[in-house]
């Protein structure tokens, strides 16, 4: 499915109408919402409509069409605002441009090392796992100080669409073993170019520029076996 939030990661509050209603839950027209996937989580926020507001709590997709789960048993019909909260998105964007830097580096360090897993958290941090036989934790956290440089030096962050078959065809664009996004309905893939750096497919919501990041920290490297590496990485903070 082609998402709005992914070419207009930037919008958080969109007015629209209802397609679809039913007690508790909404299709929209448009909704500027990331259902979640990828390892991103969903956004949070609200819908609002004339003489009420509810939390949108959950998502689902039923014959085609993304129904926005809401904290309350109304049927909407008509106008309404879907507002997604600013703080989180804008967090996850971070989060998930930053795991596009780390998966940079590694590939290009560990020999075109995949990726097996990824999950962004609430709390600022996520995690990467990586197949990379014999790799030592040193040289993972090694790769701190290169993933701030280039958050530093504000890389242009680029989204193309590109047919499925060309994408496979690609060395390296499709760049993970668990969590590649799904086609859209005319057969192609979302792909997110970190401009001369790094380029695969992807889905979720990313920022305009690596610079729109605060500086990272790898927090821990797990040995998840004799093939996988869990590199944990958060969110700085102006106190951390």
């Amino acid at each position: 499915m082609h998402l709005f939030c992914h070419d207009n990661p930037e919008t958080v509050s969109l007015e629209t109408e209802v397609a679809d209603a039913r007690p508790g839950k909404v299709a929209l027209a448009r909704s500027p919402f990331y259902p979640g996937g990828g390892g991103q989580l969903a956004d949070r926020g609200t819908i609002a409509w004339q003489g009420g507001e509810a939390r949108v709590v959950g998502f689902e997709y039923t014959a085609g069409r993304l129904w926005h789960l809401l904290d309350s048993p109304a049927e909407l019909a008509g106008a309404v605002e879907a507002r997604v909260d600013p703080a989180f998105r804008l967090m996850m964007r971070q989060l998930h441009t930053d795991t596009h830097v780390l998966n940079a580096l590694v590939f290009q360090a560990f020999d075109g090392a995949l990726v097996t897993g990824v999950q962004m958290a609430e709390d600022g941090t996520a995690r990467m796992d990586f197949d990379v036989p014999g790799a030592d934790s040193d040289r993972l956290r090694a790769l701190e100080g290169p993933i701030n440089d280039l958050i530093r030096q504000d890389f242009p962050v680029r989204f193309d669409y590109v047919p499925m078959r060309e994408a496979q065809a690609e060395h390296g664009l499709i760049r993970s073993r668990s969590v590649a996004p799904p086609p859209t309905d005319d057969g192609k893939v979302r792909i997110v170019e970190i401009v001369g750096l790094d380029r695969q497919a992807c889905g979720g919501t990313h920022l305009a520029g690596t610079g729109g990041s605060p500086p990272v920290r790898i927090l821990k490297i797990d040995n998840k076996g004799r093939h996988n590496r869990r590199v944990r990485i958060g969110l700085a903070t102006p106190s951390s």
